[in-house]
């Protein structure tokens, strides 16, 4: 029976599967399970070409009806009897009002996911540099919640609508419905990014937003693990620091998170000891 720490780490789902015959095995998927919480970025294929775009404003008709088709989602994960229920705080797609549960079990280093409201299957491989060390901040800003959560090197940030989308629809719907491109760019104003961090920080790789993608995350956790501040830009491109207050972290490097992320203090000392 599969238990939650079992789960810690990065996920790449190769298959899902219907019980009509369709399938897919070309979407990215980047599931990130932390402790308890996680976060899931969902890219179909064919997406246009960004062009020059460096912002929301940037944004074209296509690239916006292919955007409303990526999903994407954070909160926690609770595990009962085998069954795994992923319980959305946020979710870039509208609510529709089922469940997220699902039957987990290993096959010859496979986890397949068996859906229980609506029936499909997938298949997942984690990265196996990513399952020892894991952590997570849960983030929150006025009526936004967002997330930080890293396994490893791999890291995904997420930034939920300041309000939440009507129920039962689907973005594609919103879109169709949308009187102007202001309106249209509006409904895309959040973020679910996955990167990797090296000798430059934390680099996202991939984006619902496209014009984040090769963009530093500028990450920042200040002395006091209060609060949490990351680079951003206004609709418009106008770079900014955005700041967010630090509800909850949870990692499994009992007692510190400074290893993920060195004190503001270090790091102003080592700037002042440059040559």
């Amino acid at each position: 029976m599969v238990c939650l720490s079992e789960l810690h780490g990065l996920w790449r789902r190769t298959l899902i599967a219907w019980p009509d015959g369709r399938a897919d095995t070309a979407t990215e998927v980047y599931w990130l399970q932390g402790p308890r919480r996680f976060a899931d970025l969902r890219i179909p294929p064919g997406r246009p070409e960004l062009g020059h775009g460096t912002c929301l404003r940037d944004l074209d008709w296509p690239m916006l009806n292919f955007m409303a088709r990526q999903e994407g989602f954070i909160g926690h994960l609770e595990m009962s009897g085998g069954v795994a229920h992923w319980h959305r705080a946020f979710d870039y797609q509208p609510d529709n009002g089922v469940a997220d549960r699902g039957r987990l079990a290993f096959d010859t280093g496979i986890l397949v996911e068996q859906g229980i409201e609506t029936p499909y299957v997938e298949h997942w491989r984690r990265k196996p540099e990513t399952a020892q060390d894991v952590m997570a901040l849960w983030l929150a800003a006025g009526s936004r919640v967002g997330c930080f959560i890293a396994a490893g090197s791999a890291f995904i940030y997420a930034r939920g609508r300041a309000e939440p989308l009507p129920r039962d629809t689907t973005l594609s719907r919103l879109l169709d419905g949308a009187t102007s491109l202001d309106e249209a760019q509006g409904l895309f104003d959040c973020e679910v990014s996955f990167g990797r961090s090296g000798a430059e920080g934390w680099r996202i790789e991939r984006s619902s937003l496209p014009f984040r993608e090769g963009q530093s995350l500028g990450a920042e956790l200040d002395d006091d693990l209060e609060s949490f501040a990351i680079d951003e830009l206004t609709h418009e491109g106008v770079a900014i620091k955005r700041s967010w207050r630090v509800d909850a972290w949870e990692s499994t490097r009992a007692g510190t998170l400074r290893h993920w992320f060195p004190p503001a203090s270090e790091l102003a000392q080592e700037s002042e000891n440059l040559p």
